[in-house]
């Protein structure tokens, strides 16, 4: 039995959807459009590593978020293992967020 082919593409595709899942809980908008999700690496095996900031190095859930995102990527089917690296460099700015996300808390 041969394991099915896996698109990266299409798993690229999943990991954003699930990662617009996930909210910074002091602000209502999820933490892709919220510029926190740096980078997101995808290799042949199948393993996805993460590049992620916080919007302050003393943000409450500087625990519970990276492994929230780090559980919930490693549930998508086809992801053989998840990774968060966190980083403060660049350090989180308004700039970082998406238009959807400035004109969903009143930047725009």
């Amino acid at each position: 039995m041969s394991e099915k082919m896996i698109d990266p593409n299409e798993l690229g595709e999943k990991v954003v959807k699930v990662l617009k899942t996930i909210y910074d809980p002091e602000i209502p908008v999820d933490i892709y459009e919220l510029g926190l999700i740096y980078d997101v690496f995808l290799n042949e095996d199948n393993d996805v590593k993460i590049l992620m900031t916080l919007t302050s190095p003393n943000c409450p859930v500087a625990e519970s978020l990276p492994q929230e995102v780090k559980d919930k990527v490693a549930e998508i089917d086809g992801v053989k293992s998840s990774d968060v690296e966190m980083t403060f460099e660049p350090p989180w700015s308004k700039d970082l967020m998406s238009e959807e996300a400035k004109l969903e808390l009143g930047f725009l």
